[in-house]
């Protein structure tokens, strides 16, 4: 799919289809959601409308293409009749014809909008096409002026549809960290906790979910809609989401491993077949995997990612393909300290530690712990009968799981944990 703009206007009217490439029907909208500072809306999804004329919400996570004729999209069609939350608007019905004043003292009327993918199945918007009336002669007649300026130029003047308050109250948390963004959301009360959590975009509420009690994760996801909700366990750990999955009533859980990404949720349902508090249930099924021929350089430019967490980047693992999990045979891991000391044309297959026995899937808690401890790790392979490796353990998923039950809720209201699991 290609990364540049793509104007809204010119894909209002296409035809959608679907995985079978069958007509599903046409595309009248685009759905975004403000973000804090001076990001640009994120695009939720599509306001696509049935050939019976209902509208209904398709999530930009399943769009699979676009080009001139048609988009297309994969997985299932949820049929339900489009409504909008209060945090969300339409590009179109909104935007479109908006009358802005620009920072010179004059005015100008939104013509179009375009957005563009900055990452895999995630887009925003772009830039903001406007146009102007120019004066000729006497008469006042003339011809229309046309020009594109990018979001960050006109954004302040385009939306504002979130209360002050709140939108104070968003800035003051994106510049938070996760933990201390959880303990304000912990400290506000119910009402004004929702609406803060509508208002925050689905990333931020992951990071700050992940870090809240459990009780209040299970209550505050079920307050959202239901693809909301969805969206939101998309952008948490797979492990963390699947701690959340295993508290919530059956028919609910299934319901959003549904509605989220196959991909997403074919990790989230890997982990569930594991018994809680074992090495297959607390693992990642994102670790740094690499093919025998990898050199040095391969893996350090991988560990050099932004979004690995220091715990993940500690370590690659080398694996025969595919190098995603399941992986193909395992054949080791190697520390980062190694790679660093090594020349960049080396391959990595090389450098394993032979001395690193993997956790099987089954591995308790407690040995899980010990293991840690004897081999003085911040991640630990974990490798099935098969011999691949399906996933890593990390040092905070395992105290994660040592620390009593409620350590979190005892944390934020200034309480002492009173036990630690022992080992």
């Amino acid at each position: 799919m290609s990364t540049s703009s793509i104007f809204i206007a010119r894909i209002v009217g296409l035809q959608v289809l679907d995985g079978l490439g069958d007509p599903v029907g046409k595309v009248r909208d685009v759905v975004v959601q403000q973000r804090t500072g001076r990001r640009p809306p994120r695009c939720r999804g599509l306001v696509v409308e049935l050939f019976a004329r209902k509208r209904i919400f398709i999530p930009m996570i399943r769009v699979h293409a676009i080009d001139p004729t048609q988009v297309a999209i994969s997985g299932a069609v949820d049929t339900r009749r489009f409504t909008r939350r209060d945090t969300e608007e339409l590009v179109v019905e909104d935007l479109f014809d908006r009358v802005i004043d620009r920072p010179d003292g004059t005015q100008a009327v939104i013509a179009d909008i375009s957005m563009r993918q900055v990452r895999n199945k995630e887009w925003e918007l772009d830039e903001v096409a406007l146009t102007e009336r120019v004066n000729r002669g006497l008469l006042g007649r003339g011809r229309r002026h046309v020009y594109t300026l990018d979001w960050h130029e006109v954004g302040a003047a385009v939306t504002g549809s979130v209360d002050q308050d709140t939108t104070q109250m968003l800035a003051q948390l994106a510049d938070m960290r996760p933990a201390d963004m959880a303990r304000e959301l912990h400290d506000m009360d119910p009402e004004r906790r929702l609406e803060v959590a509508h208002a925050l975009d689905d990333e931020q509420l992951a990071n700050a979910l992940e870090e809240l009690p459990e009780d209040e994760q299970v209550d505050l996801l079920q307050t959202l809609d239901t693809e909301r909700a969805a969206d939101v366990l998309e952008e948490m750990d797979p492990d963390d989401a699947a701690d959340l999955i295993r508290e919530l009533p059956q028919a609910l859980a299934e319901d959003l491993l549904q509605r989220m990404d196959a991909e997403e949720a074919q990790d989230v349902r890997n982990l569930l077949v594991y018994e809680e508090s074992t090495a297959g249930a607390m693992m990642t099924p994102e670790p740094v995997i690499l093919g025998v021929d990898a050199t040095v350089a391969d893996a350090l430019a991988r560990v050099r990612i932004p979004e690995l967490t220091p715990a993940l980047a500690s370590m690659v693992f080398v694996c025969r393909s595919p190098l995603d999990v399941p992986s193909g045979r395992y054949i080791g891991a190697v520390h980062v300290q190694r790679l660093l000391r090594e020349a960049p044309s080396i391959t990595v297959a090389g450098l394993v530690d032979a001395g690193l026995e993997p956790l099987d899937p089954d591995t308790t808690l407690p040995e899980v712990s010990r293991y840690f401890a004897t081999y003085n790790l911040v991640v630990a392979p974990v490798v099935d009968d098969q011999q691949r490796l399906v996933g890593a353990v990390t040092v905070d998923d395992v105290l994660d799981h040592m620390l009593p039950e409620d350590w979190r809720g005892d944390q934020m209201d200034g309480t002492e944990p009173q036990e630690v699991i022992s080992g």
